[in-house]
């Protein structure tokens, strides 16, 4: 499981322009607890960059300990969630549009093999206190994380870089989009409805996604995610002027569609919209969604105006992905605390 330094740092910095609109009572933050929540933040930075690019499990491991540790401390600093960390480039950190609470999420590497999301929501006190709900990545344990509501002790971990509210019956519904260094071979982004329970605990998931306007019948599921190959480019955000969830259609390369890493976009897209309190799924022949001048030119497409595979383009495709890993090289690691 492995995302590069510049994808990570591209996918991140996204993710904390989209969370800059953090609540306008930033005046609570006295001046000497702002000098010391940016004192607190340069170690913050050399611990999280490290966690990222040093070059050791052990040392990863050790930076990840001193991060949590080191964070913890600094959010028990009086209103502390006005601060906004922005110097935390491989951490994700997003405020809740409404300002009730914000997220932190990131990734520690075990090995070449195993990438783990961690993760903490620090809710808005009115007295400025602390209110933090650390998250639990349990997605290594399961086989089925569609079918299932879970607590932040048995995460489906992610780093999110999207929160989007939306209202149902007098309750508040926050969804998270966020990306998962999945294998060695293929990614997933996830789509998670986080909700609060009557005790005020975070809930991840419940029967959200519904597939009930779609030609081939498909069970409720409790979350959603797409899986595709690890070099693809894909789309999967909110568009606000069309008010949905809008994804890259995906195709496999080959002729094996059980090998989710051979998935690649076809220039087709489909979607989701909020509808009576649950995401209602919108099929690509459903979906008549137009790019904008740029995006996407039509040739680059892998399904021709048929609707049948180009294997030229599949070919292109998969030799330009081919080409790209061969020469892209990993950033060089720093040293912690760099």
């Amino acid at each position: 499981m492995h995302i590069s330094r510049p994808s990570i740092v591209l996918l991140l910095a996204v993710s904390c322009l989209v969370g800059l609109s953090f609540p306008a009572e930033a005046q609570h933050l006295s001046p000497a607890v702002q000098q010391d929540l940016r004192q607190r933040e340069d170690s913050l930075k050399g611990y999280s960059d490290s966690i990222v690019n040093a070059a050791t499990p052990e040392v990863r491991f050790r930076s990840d300990s001193q991060f949590v540790r080191s964070l913890v401390r600094a959010l028990k600093q009086p209103y502390s969630f006005y601060y906004p960390f922005d110097s935390l480039q491989t951490i994700s950190h997003l405020y809740a549009p409404d300002s009730t609470f914000r997220i932190f999420t990131w990734q520690f590497k075990k090995d070449e093999f195993l990438y783990l999301q961690e993760g903490a929501i620090q809710m808005n006190q009115p007295d400025g206190s602390l209110k933090l709900f650390p998250l639990f990545d349990a997605s290594m344990f399961t086989d089925k994380p569609d079918d299932s509501v879970r607590t932040r002790k048995n995460w489906i971990g992610a780093i999110y870089y999207r929160i989007i509210e939306k209202t149902w019956e007098g309750r508040n519904y926050y969804t998270l989009l966020g990306f998962d260094d999945y294998s060695e071979t293929s990614n997933k982004k996830w789509m998670e409805v986080l909700t609060f329970n009557p005790a005020g605990e975070p809930q991840f998931g419940g029967p959200y996604f519904s597939f009930a306007g779609d030609s081939v019948h498909k069970k409720m599921q409790y979350r959603f995610n797409i899986e595709y190959k690890k070099e693809a480019a894909t789309r999967f955000n909110y568009d606000p002027e069309m008010d949905m969830v809008v994804y890259d259609h995906l195709v496999p390369e080959g002729d094996q569609p059980q090998k989710k890493d051979t998935y690649v976009p076809d220039g087709d897209f489909e979607a989701f919209q909020w509808k009576d309190g649950h995401w209602l799924h919108i099929e690509k022949k459903l979906f008549t969604f137009k790019l904008k001048d740029g995006e996407a030119p039509t040739e680059g497409k892998i399904l021709d105006d048929q609707g049948n595979i180009d294997e030229t383009k599949l070919q292109e495709s998969s030799d330009k992905n081919a080409k790209k890993k061969k020469n892209d090289k990993p950033a060089p690691a720093k040293k912690p605390g760099s």
